[in-house]
């Protein structure tokens, strides 16, 4: 598919593509992605198994059935208007009535994964977020001791028997 130069392919190009996607994700070769017009990511494409792995079915309602590659291929530009203009529930589609793929908005993603959202003004791709994963300045080493205190005195008595049994090993 192509893009823009932005790395966002555009509305036409995924059209155009519908039953390539579906094979590029039948294979595994596709993690989840955006796209939308004049670079800026408006909707996100990913597995059905990925929307149910993260609880989409019980955290949106959607649209009802499962519709087809030719249906999403004829009504995609009307669906990312309706996203644009934020009444747009996620569609299920894929071949012979079987879920394979889903069509959200990028907020609708964020909210499936638990993530924030951006502040306002700000392009940002969900299906590309990098986090910050340096320590906190108030941060500091915990032992496992601490750990185990933390869960509770079910998992101090583990920790416990489980050194036992360590020191009875030859």
């Amino acid at each position: 598919m192509a893009t823009d130069g932005s790395g966002i392919r555009s509305v036409e190009d995924v059209r155009r593509d519908v039953v390539g996607v579906l094979t590029r994700f039948r294979r595994g070769r596709t993690m989840p992605f955006s796209f939308g017009d004049a670079g800026v990511p408006e909707a996100v494409l990913l597995t059905y198994d990925q929307f149910e792995d993260l609880g989409g079915e019980s955290k949106f309602e959607r649209r009802a059935g499962v519709v087809a590659a030719q249906t999403v291929a004829d009504e995609l530009a009307s669906m990312v208007s309706a996203i644009r203009a934020g009444s747009f529930a996620p569609v299920v589609w894929g071949d012979d009535g079987a879920p394979e793929a889903v069509i959200m908005s990028t907020s609708q993603y964020r909210q499936l994964r638990g993530d924030d959202e951006p502040p306002p003004g700000t392009i940002d791709d969900p299906t590309h977020r990098v986090y910050a994963t340096e320590p906190l300045p108030t941060s500091r080493a915990m032992t496992l001791d601490e750990i185990a205190e933390m869960m509770g005195p079910e998992a101090v008595k583990d920790l416990q028997e489980l050194r036992r049994a360590d020191d009875e090993i030859p």
